[in-house]
């Protein structure tokens, strides 16, 4: 049974889904089972992947990471969610890009954050 928001991963093609509507299937890729991610919250190695919130009025800044995250063609952020009450914004990244992300508008202080590392996974941070 899928629960809302979580994300799975094809651990054949990569293919990356978010649950929008939760049900009492088993999401399928490639032909197999898609994989849940876990939300890691510590970090526990050199990488630094819990995402930092700053929050400054109506904006939040996030940052990947206490020290900079690697933006190369091979270890790279792909996205970086906010969830604020009951919206959710999202921003993708690239190899090159920074590992940040600024939404504006945020009117509430409920915040949490997860961002996706292509190697290393799914990271949470409330």
């Amino acid at each position: 049974m899928t629960k809302i928001n979580q994300v799975y991963r094809c651990s054949i093609c990569g293919n990356v889904v978010e649950v929008l509507h939760a049900g009492a299937g088993q999401l399928v890729c490639c032909g197999e089972n898609m994989d849940l991610l876990e939300e890691k919250r510590e970090d526990d190695g050199q990488e630094k992947h819990v995402p930092v919130i700053e929050k400054e009025g109506d904006s939040v800044k996030v940052r990947v990471g206490s020290i900079p995250h690697p933006m190369e063609e091979d270890h790279y952020i792909e996205w970086i969610e906010l969830v604020a009450g009951d919206k959710v914004f999202r921003k993708f990244l690239k190899p090159g890009n920074s590992a940040e992300a600024e939404f504006t508008g945020i009117t509430t202080d409920q915040l949490s954050v997860r961002e996706y590392c292509n190697v290393h996974g799914l990271w949470k941070k409330e």
